[in-house]
């Protein structure tokens, strides 16, 4: 029954990475998430449910009193955190980062359960491989990366729905979730099944086996990278180093560099400019890494070393 293979999922995830029962859940109201509050709280754990509504769409706050009032009903406790979406990178971006900032500021130190299925570990390979993402994109999302945790990620999306069927609970039906203007619905929608026929079944399972394999393989090249950083790394980063390891540490230890100075995301693009510094160095000029509305920062190399400069915008 899908209602007991989402329990023994939360079970055997909080088994594994939980030191406590105490927990949120980030609850939307869809199936997924509606059923792992449910199976949460079947499973023994003490369940904190945050509602976050974005205020995009007409009616949200209903939606969200709805989604709460349901994890009360189940025997959670539940509040409804309204935010606003703007920022930079697109609407889905922007969504995004408020939904995760209001979960951070109100799980008040407790770990947060999220509601993403394999099918949702599948769509994120096959995006991360289209976009040419690298490595660490094509691992998809971790089952537990503290504060965040992921029980349902061996469990199909039409087993969440099934569950809440079982449990006699009605999620609600997200439209953004069916819009076509959103890459990720047409992937869901078009990609996968097409996928799926082509290749005779299988894919979702296929792409999140690759994710989980490649996150083994990422886990140890980062562990290497980082014993390099602390080496070469000292009011700068040392060249000599980096000479001496092959081209997957060294890109690593880039980024991870970059990523200390305050650089988000460093991109493909930044990451291989700065790394030419190292192991095609021809006297190029700085490298921009990114920076603020007032400052700009930028990699150049002065002898066997780089080093991090600000200036004016």
């Amino acid at each position: 029954m899908p209602e007991r293979a989402l329990i023994a999922a939360v079970r055997t995830f909080a088994a594994h990475h939980l030191d406590t029962a105490d927990v949120c859940v980030a609850l939307s109201g869809g199936a997924d998430s509606l059923a792992l509050t449910a199976a949460s709280l079947r499973a023994g754990l003490t369940v904190h449910a945050i509602v976050v509504d974005h205020r995009l769409q007409d009616g949200s706050a209903d939606v969200a009193e709805t989604a709460a009032g349901q994890a009360r009903g189940l025997g959670a406790t539940a509040e409804v955190v309204a935010v606003t979406v703007d920022g930079d990178g697109g609407m889905e971006a922007a969504a995004r980062d408020a939904r995760y900032a209001a979960l951070d500021a109100a799980r008040r130190g407790r770990p947060v359960l999220l509601g993403h299925t394999l099918d949702d570990q599948a769509e994120t390979v096959l995006l991360g491989l289209g976009r040419g993402s690298g490595a660490r994109s094509l691992c998809g999302m971790r089952p537990w990366a503290r504060p965040w945790g992921r029980p349902l990620l061996s469990v199909r999306r039409e087993q969440t729905r099934a569950a809440c069927t079982g449990w006699g609970l009605r999620p609600w039906d997200d439209p953004h979730n069916d819009d076509p203007r959103y890459t990720r619905v047409r992937v869901r929608g078009e990609v996968m099944p097409l996928l799926e026929d082509v290749l005779a079944g299988g894919v979702a399972h296929a792409l999140a086996r690759t994710a989980s394999q490649l996150t083994d393989d990422a886990d140890a090249l980062d562990a290497i990278a980082a014993q390099v950083l602390a080496t070469a790394s000292d009011d700068g980063l040392a060249v000599e180093p980096l000479l001496a390891v092959p081209a997957a540490i060294r890109t690593r230890v880039v980024r991870a560099w970059l990523v200390s100075l305050g650089v988000r995301a460093p991109s493909h693009r930044v990451v291989s400019a700065v790394d030419a510094l190292v192991a095609d160095w021809r006297g190029q000029g700085p490298i921009a890494v990114g920076g603020d509305s007032a400052t700009r920062f930028a990699v150049v190399r002065r002898q066997d070393g780089l080093t991090a400069e600000s200036s004016p915008r």
